[in-house]
């Protein structure tokens, strides 16, 4: 989310919604946050939105590209999928046109379309974000922190699992269903990981970073218990702590600590410097564990919503 003031003298600014976005929307979409994330040191769309710029029609996902004549120096995408919580939006404006009024034009027409219940993200929580969530009437909701620890010299002691508990990696298209079902229990109530469907899992496995043999999943009587998902962030050489879930019943146990030790272990391994994973501040048993396995907070994503 970036702040804009003063509108671009001479242009005609234009927003369109849409539901899909054609290939070539999407490229031009994809280079415009490429640039922003250059100049601001973090994406202003998280992984799930930039994975909804493909494929056709997402059920409750709304697209607006805002463009100077032909050129386009803006976008916003909104998220209506959750039953309970107003609809979610990221946005970005071009670094080269900021300060032009073209964030609060955005911010504005999200405010539109969802009827004035929003929630927006602010990647890397900047000051010009926070004003404008002040300009548009926003107020602050949530806080998640991104969290990272060095994995060279881990010092990690062996992971212990309970009797009767096993672990072995993901197999595509064995595990999906038993996954997915889990997933759902263990983030209930998580806005964005509990929800995932068949279809956003295919989404990550044809990504070129996906590698079942960095996805755990803990076993106890051949009944799916927990799971560890990892990822290595290539050019960056860093390995995320993608999610970690424990299925309500088997929490308690250590398993959580010992799945999370058995992905660092294995980022570890694949001599990537720096482990880095995201977490709700809130969430203080997952902040307390984190601490104790030598993470710290590198920077913070923050989300605000309307009062509506």
């Amino acid at each position: 989310m970036t702040s804009d003031d003063t509108a671009q003298p001479g242009l005609s600014r234009s927003i369109e919604t849409y539901s899909a976005l054609s290939p070539a929307q999407a490229e031009n979409v994809l280079r415009l946050l490429a640039e922003a994330a250059r100049t601001d040191g973090q994406q202003a769309v998280s992984e799930q939105g930039r994975l909804y710029l493909k494929g056709g029609v997402r059920p409750g996902v709304r697209h607006l590209l805002l463009s100077l004549g032909d050129e386009l120096v803006g976008y916003a995408q909104l998220e209506d999928t959750d039953p309970v919580e107003a609809p979610a939006a990221e946005l970005v404006v071009h670094p080269g046109h900021r300060g032009h009024g073209h964030g609060r034009a955005l911010g504005s027409a999200l405010l539109a379309e969802s009827g004035k219940r929003l929630r927006v993200w602010a990647h890397g929580g900047h000051s010009a974000a926070r004003h404008l969530a002040q300009v548009l009437g926003l107020t602050l909701f949530r806080e998640l922190r991104q969290m990272r620890r060095p994995l060279t010299g881990l010092g990690l002691p062996e992971p212990k699992l309970s009797d009767g508990v096993s672990v072995r990696a993901f197999v595509p298209g064995r595990d999906d269903a038993a996954w997915l079902a889990v997933n759902a229990e263990a983030f209930a109530h998580h806005p964005e990981q509990g929800s995932l469907t068949q279809r956003d899992l295919d989404d990550r496995m044809a990504e070129p970073w996906f590698d079942p043999s960095g996805f755990f999943l803990a076993f106890r009587a051949g009944e799916l218990i927990g799971f560890h998902w990892t990822k290595v962030h290539a050019e960056e050489r860093i390995g995320e702590v993608y999610v970690v879930g424990v299925r309500p019943g088997a929490q308690g146990g250590g398993l959580g600590k010992a799945l999370t030790t058995i992905g660092l272990r294995h980022l570890a391994g694949q001599g990537l410097p720096t482990a880095m994973l995201y977490v709700d501040a809130d969430n203080k048993a997952a902040v307390t564990v984190y601490e104790r396995l030598g993470f710290h907070v590198h920077e913070t994503d923050l989300m605000y919503r309307s009062e509506s």
